[in-house]
């Protein structure tokens, strides 16, 4: 459908990308990836023609529809959301105009043996089924139908659009996109501003309706579920990869394994040539052979390697105080905007230690519920924070609070205590800060670049509750792995408001869900909650946990309700077996930091009782009382034992979370 040949894009003296082949066909789900700055939005700019390249060739069939969903774009505030979602069908209302034309004509004409007429028959008969092709009739329905699997309500399509957040109108804006069936999608993170109900029903849309596919996203779950062959822009190439972004990390881990030993074999063959023209620079019989060298050394193209993947990269909060039991309860909480209540009768409790998320969709009060633990704004009902809370909080204003003035250095250097300090470079790095971007005033900083910078900040801070609210909209896969270790490992307590179900699965414990005015408890995790959603609209058997499974992987099968082919029975069994080794994994994980914690736990009282016996110890009166001194070695010895126990259950710890 699009085919791309030799694509060059400069900005500087370095190309941001050079030699891009490649061809989107039909039914292509591509996912494009690479780092930051690497090309990407670009890449779609150009595929739709609003940038041009500085050499090569994008060809479109004529004829060829193109829909492209920017991240930013301008929105217009004159009209409802219905009449603004009609606007897909532009085309389709002036096709109906020209064919109502010609009935006109036809009825009114009665030279039915002309060839003038019998034109304008066969006109009209061409016109007439390409309207119903379009499944122009139906458009209405296919409006509430898009528009309400976005999130709205039958009761939001006839507000006007001004009344909504920018987030909600860029939903009116895919779901514009989306009606208008182009043959190929763009898609610039389309889910940054969906729920997790609204995200699966993208992926839905996506799988069974879209013709091709290119879409940039940092949800791994969403590529994966949608994605079936991933372009990667790294060192200014475009590497074609035919399988899905987990495949791909795979492959490309491999991948450079390959490049690591071919550029050491390349250094290896430089130092080789330039030790021969250094020991024979100046030797006449040898003067041949060292201009040759020089040549040689001259067609040498040097090999790449992929950027350093920070992901494995530890990053640990700092100590803080210990928190009461319960750090945050709720009862009866209550909040109303006028005559609007926003939920009613919430009650809960967070125990101290816990990870919990809060899920819904967007104005059902997630963040609300924040600003109240907050104290940020009034509500009614009992809201208490235990003994000791400190709370470390980030939001997108967050970021709004930096000092301009400073460098992102100094920014981190002004928070990082002890040893942190002297990696601060290697964090920054990880949160896409890396070289001379470390040294750019905050004033200069985009939005997300601010984002990041101040949840690296909340990262050094020592706090025991931490309350994140869509801390990973601006983060790329790397930087989401380094945040959801360092939260894993987090001794506090945890409150995160987000739709990633990637990030979310294996860090939460708890799931709130915000609707309908009221906060509802799920015990599990992401994927347990998805589950009983799922089985909730579908009737599945809660009882069994086979159909759990099974609703969680329904929108991999057909309208039939069965897989039609083997090949998608056989996913489907890979996708549910999938489940149970993560559920096993996540099982397994639990256990082995209960053995850990029970271990510490016996260190900490064997520590105590070696203290206590030493103080008795150190007593002339003591000095030669054997049952105090066999008591100290034995205890000594348990303790040694203990200690290389909690050794190897750490270590088999840490290889079940990597």
């Amino acid at each position: 459908m699009i085919s791309v040949e030799k694509l060059k894009v400069e900005f500087g003296v370095k190309p941001l990308f050079s030699n891009a082949s490649f061809v989107i066909n039909d039914r292509d789900r591509i996912a494009l990836v690479g780092k930051n700055g690497a090309g990407k939005s670009t890449m779609l700019k150009i595929l739709c023609g609003l940038q041009k390249p500085t050499d090569g060739i994008v060809a479109v069939p004529s004829g060829t529809t193109i829909g492209y969903l920017p991240q930013v774009m301008v929105l217009q505030d004159d009209t409802t959301v219905r009449e603004e979602a009609r606007k897909a069908f532009a085309g389709n209302t002036e096709l109906k105009a020209r064919i109502e034309d010609m009935n006109a004509e036809l009825s009114e004409r009665t030279d039915y043996e002309s060839p003038e007429y019998m034109a304008l028959v066969e006109k009209f008969t061409r016109e007439h089924e390409r309207y119903m092709m379009m499944g122009a009739e139906g458009y209405e329905a296919n409006i509430e139908r898009t528009l309400m699997g976005l999130g709205f309500t039958r009761d939001d399509l006839d507000r006007p659009t001004s009344e909504f957040s920018g987030g909600w109108r860029m939903r009116i804006e895919l779901a514009k996109i989306l009606l208008e069936r182009p043959d190929v999608l763009l898609l610039d993170e389309p889910t940054n501003h969906l729920d997790i109900e609204s995200i699966q029903w993208l992926e839905q849309f996506l799988a069974q309706s879209a013709k091709a596919v290119v879409l940039v996203s940092h949800d791994r779950a969403f590529i994966n579920n949608v994605t079936n062959r991933t372009l990667e822009i790294s060192c200014g190439k475009v590497i074609d990869y035919k399988v899905k972004y987990d495949e791909y990390v795979k492959l490309r881990a491999e991948r450079r394994e390959q490049q690591l030993r071919a550029y050491e074999n390349q250094q290896k063959e430089i130092a080789d040539i330039k030790d021969f023209i250094e020991k024979f620079r100046y030797k006449p019989t040898k003067a041949v052979q060292v201009q040759s060298r020089i040549k040689q050394l001259e067609k040498i193209v040097p090999i790449e390697i992929d950027e350093v993947d920070n992901s494995a990269m530890h990053l640990k909060f700092p100590p803080c105080l210990r928190s009461g039991d319960y750090p945050v309860i709720c009862d009866g909480v209550r909040k109303d905007y006028g005559r609007h209540t926003v939920f009613s009768d919430v009650t809960l409790t967070i125990k101290r230690g816990e990870k919990v998320a809060f899920v819904g969709k967007n104005g059902e009060g997630k963040s609300t519920l924040v600003k109240c633990i907050m104290g940020e704004i009034p509500f009614t009902g009992t809201l208490k924070t235990g003994h000791n809370v400190q709370i470390g909080y980030f939001a997108q204003n967050q970021a709004q609070l930096l000092d301009e003035r400073l460098t992102v250095f100094q920014t981190i250097d002004n928070v990082a205590k002890g040893d942190i300090r002297l990696r601060i470079n290697n964090i920054l790095g990880a949160f896409m800060f890396g070289g001379e971007a470390s040294e750019k005033k905050v004033g200069v900083l985009s939005g997300g670049e601010r984002s990041r910078l101040a949840m690296i900040k909340l990262l050094l801070e020592p706090v025991n509750l931490l309350i994140l609210d869509e801390p990973t909209n601006h983060l790329d896969m790397p930087s989401k792995d380094v945040l959801k270790e360092a939260i894993k490992a987090f001794d506090g307590t945890a409150i995160i408001v987000s739709h990633d179900r990637e990030f979310l699965d294996g860090l939460v414990t708890k799931v709130y869900e915000f609707g309908e005015g009221r906060v509802k408890e799920h015990l599990g995790g992401i994927y347990d909650f998805i589950i009983s959603k799922q089985q909730e609209r579908q009737g599945y058997d809660t009882a069994s946990a086979g159909a759990s499974i099974d609703a969680l992987l329904i929108r991999q099968q057909p309208k039939g309700g069965k897989p039609d082919t083997a090949a998608q029975a056989e996913e489907m069994s890979d996708s549910r077996q999938s489940y149970i080794e993560r559920k096993e994994q996540q099982r397994k994980i639990r256990k082995a930091e209960k053995a850990v914690e029970e271990a510490e736990a016996k260190i900490e009282a064997l520590e105590k009782r070696l203290k206590e016996l030493d103080a008795k110890l150190l007593k002339p009166e003591n000095a030669s009382d054997m049952a105090l001194v066999n008591e100290y070695t034995d205890t000594k010895n348990a303790l040694d034992d203990e200690v290389e126990r909690w050794e190897q259950l750490s270590e088999e710890l840490e290889q079940l979370q990597s």
